[in-house]
Order: C-alpha cells, then structure tokens, then sequence
C-alpha cells in the first residue's frame, strides 16, 4: 500500500495543532532550500533547543525530512562537519474521519478516461480494468485479503462464517452520489485485490446493508 497507516496519517495532521509547531513547519515549507535549526531559530525568535525539538517532531510525524550538509559560508575549524537541515517530504499528508480515499478515486476513473480517450474503449469497461489493475497491484505486497482490507480502510469485521462485512467504504461520499459508477469500480478493485492476496475473485459479493460498503467477502468456499 502507498498510503501511510490511518493512525500515522491523523497523528501528523494533528501535530499542526501545536502553534509554535505549524509556525515551523511554515518557516521550512516556505524555504526554496533546506535550512537549519539556527536558521529556523533566528526566524521565528525562539531557542535554539526548543525549535530543535519541534523540528525532529514533525520529522517523526512524518511532514519534515532532514538531510545533512555542510552549510554555505562556514569557515574555520569544524566548519567541514554537515550540519542537520530540514525541507518538507515530496508527498501530501491527508486524513479524515472516517477513513476515506477520494484521491485513490480520482486516480482511477482518471486513468479510465485517458484510456477511453486514447483507444476508444468505453469509460464504463476502462474504469472496470483499471480498478481491477490497481486493486491487483495494491494487495501483493499484503501479507492476506484482511491484512490489505484494514490498510485500504474498508475496516474489515468477521462475519461469523470466515468472510468480512465491511463498515467503512473508502468512496463513501462518491457512492451516494453516483452509486453505479463507484459501486461497480469499487467491486472491480476488490475483485483485484482479492486475485493479488491469492484468494478467489468470487469472494467478493454484493451487501445492500444500510451504513456498509456495497461489498461484503464471503468465507472460503463460499459465494454470493
């Protein structure tokens, strides 16, 4: 999965509550280049220990990045030894409540729409490959179908008999809105993901459960 744990995603959004820790994270975002912790002190005028900490903070909550060299201007002794900098990480940090993952759906229906674009082939049956590709690949790396189900944030429960009820849909807000489109590409991801854990495609059934996600997984050896 390319996403960070939900837990891990909330605590590093959360960490911008601190005051004096979003008046860093400005300072370091605003910087073409990566500074330092004299740099960061001298311009929002607080010590040198207490940026320190707030810095390393945001670097264990993963919205900084340090790297290490030797800064411009520095003569005299110790001045070959690289100092710590700071710069913001490539990616975007987003989370919400419940888990959601709207840009995962926009990646796909996106790819679905070039595909019809470049080669014709209807939206409908390019959105249903492309959401079966992505849920293939995602779930390799899984160690099972409900290992990769909790990571995706489907918030997968026993149902009793081997298979999963899933409370949480990752397109929730989409599939009230255009629940053919979402539903049948939700479905499609799941069958992929399934086929990447190794486990049978038709373990993905239907669920018109109120408050669920359109799909639910059967137990082994048993379908919809």
């Amino acid at each position: 999965m390319n996403r960070r744990p939900w837990a891990a995603r909330i605590a590093a959004v959360a960490s911008l509550t601190d005051d004096k820790r979003l008046q860093l994270f400005e300072v370091v975002a605003a910087s073409p280049q990566p500074v330092g912790r004299d740099e960061v002190a001298e311009a929002v005028g607080l010590p040198r220990s207490t940026v320190s900490f707030h810095l390393d903070r945001l670097v264990q909550d993963g919205l900084l990045t340090v790297e290490f060299r030797k800064p411009p201007g520095r003569v005299g002794p110790g001045s070959g030894r690289p100092a710590k900098m700071y710069r913001p990480v490539g990616g975007e940090v987003g989370a919400s409540v419940p888990d959601r993952n709207y840009d995962l759906a926009g990646e796909l229906m996106a790819d679905a729409i070039e595909t019809s674009l470049s080669g014709g082939e209807p939206v409908a049956g390019a959105l249903q490959s492309a959401s079966y590709r992505r849920g293939r690949e995602m779930a390799e790396a899984a160690e099972s179908l409900e290992d990769f189900l909790v990571q995706a944030g489907y918030r997968p429960l026993p149902d009793g008999d081997g298979g999963f009820l899933l409370p949480n849909c990752p397109f929730h807000r989409l599939s009230q809105q255009h629940p053919a489109v979402v539903c049948g590409m939700n479905g499609a991801f799941l069958r992929g993901a399934a086929a990447g854990c190794g486990a049978p495609e038709d373990r993905v059934a239907g669920d018109d459960e109120a408050g669920h996600c359109c799909a639910r997984i059967t137990g082994p050896g048993r379908t919809a």
